[in-house]
């Protein structure tokens, strides 16, 4: 298993479009991946479970991944997070040219 803590520093936090690409991105992975926020831990492919969370503007979050690409998927959440959910430059830098 990969383990990471992150802090949000988005303005929003892990609230709507944050949320929305974070499960859309956490969705590409085959692996399993969760979220955990306080005491509360959710599937991160659901985005009812990530907005649950609750996690505002720098919270720290525990992002957990197991399976066959599971360190592929964390350093690509890792770099989602770190880039303040920016979406142009993450798909850029992740998936090639935006468009």
């Amino acid at each position: 298993m990969s383990q990471i803590t992150l802090i949000i520093r988005h303005e929003v936090g892990l609230h709507a479009r944050p949320a929305a690409l974070f499960v859309k991105t956490a969705k590409q992975f085959e692996s399993d991946i969760r979220i955990t926020y306080g005491a509360r831990q959710v599937n991160a492919k659901s985005v009812l479970g990530v907005l649950t969370l609750g996690a505002g503007q720098n919270a720290a979050i525990t992002i957990d991944v197991e399976g066959d690409d599971a360190d592929e998927a964390l350093a690509t959440l890792q770099t989602l997070v770190e880039n303040n959910f920016v979406e142009n430059n993450f798909v850029e830098n992740n998936f090639g040219e935006a468009g």
